[in-house]
């Protein structure tokens, strides 16, 4: 009897396309076919997410300033907007940068980029987060979005840690059983789904040139380390790439 309960509690799952949000039921990484993640375009990582970013989920990008959050933050929006999807940004401080997205080569007609206040006054960071968490519901409510991030990287951590933790359950709730790679771009982690991944960052820069006078900066080592709780230890990489925050 408890098999029988079990498979019609899967089929009605797989009925509603929620059979990927039990960490049960999600297929090993070494089996994730490309319908069900969000690859980065960085064959290294992609590589140690065995294909990218797990769709239906809620996942992390997570490191301080210059760790590379936004070269891998917009390397995702690059790869999805080649593939023909509609991406969303929501920038909550207005931080990113209109060049680097366009040196991303990310498709701008396949882009929505709604922008919040910037370097609000510390009385007005809470406003500015709770704007941008009310246009990242909208956003999700609409559908259509193959890939939707969430730019909180420059909020402070300890506004961050005032908001209850039901704020970050009812937007794994809302991405949970869709083809929408959502993700939260943050200083520390902060929150992920049962099957979403954390991508702790931290960069070295990479230099050219000989002298002092004539070194530049050349691009950026990023060292990605991967939590899943589809994988029994932690993994890790390092990617080159060019410069970014």
């Amino acid at each position: 009897m408890a098999n029988l309960a079990l498979a019609a509690l899967h089929s009605a799952l797989r009925e509603k396309k929620l059979d990927r949000t039990l960490t049960t039921a999600l297929p090993p990484l070494d089996r994730a076919d490309a319908s069900s993640v969000s690859a980065t375009g960085m064959a290294d990582l992609d590589a140690c997410l065995r294909g990218g970013v797990p769709r239906g989920h809620l996942s992390e990008i997570a490191g301080p300033c210059s760790s590379g959050r936004t070269t891998l933050l917009l390397a995702l929006v690059a790869a999805a907007t080649r593939r023909g999807e509609i991406a969303a940004i929501v920038d909550a401080f207005d931080t990113l940068d209109a060049g680097s997205v366009a040196a991303a080569d990310v498709d701008s007609d396949r882009l929505l980029w709604v922008r919040g206040d910037a370097a609000p006054a510390p009385p007005l960071v809470d406003r500015a987060i709770d704007r941008a968490l009310k246009a990242v519901t909208l956003v999700l409510q609409a559908g259509g979005f193959g890939l939707v991030a969430l730019d909180l990287a420059d909020a402070p951590p300890v506004a961050l840690k005032r908001l209850p933790f039901t704020t970050w359950l009812r937007l794994q709730r809302m991405v949970e059983g869709r083809e929408t790679a959502c993700v939260l771009v943050v200083p520390q982690p902060v929150a992920r789904s049962a099957g979403g991944v954390t991508l702790t960052l931290g960069a070295t820069a990479a230099w050219a040139g000989d002298s002092e006078w004539s070194r530049r900066l050349e691009g950026l080592e990023i060292d990605a380390r991967v939590v899943s709780p589809r994988r029994t230890v932690e993994g890790g990489v390092r990617v080159r790439c060019g410069t970014g925050g």
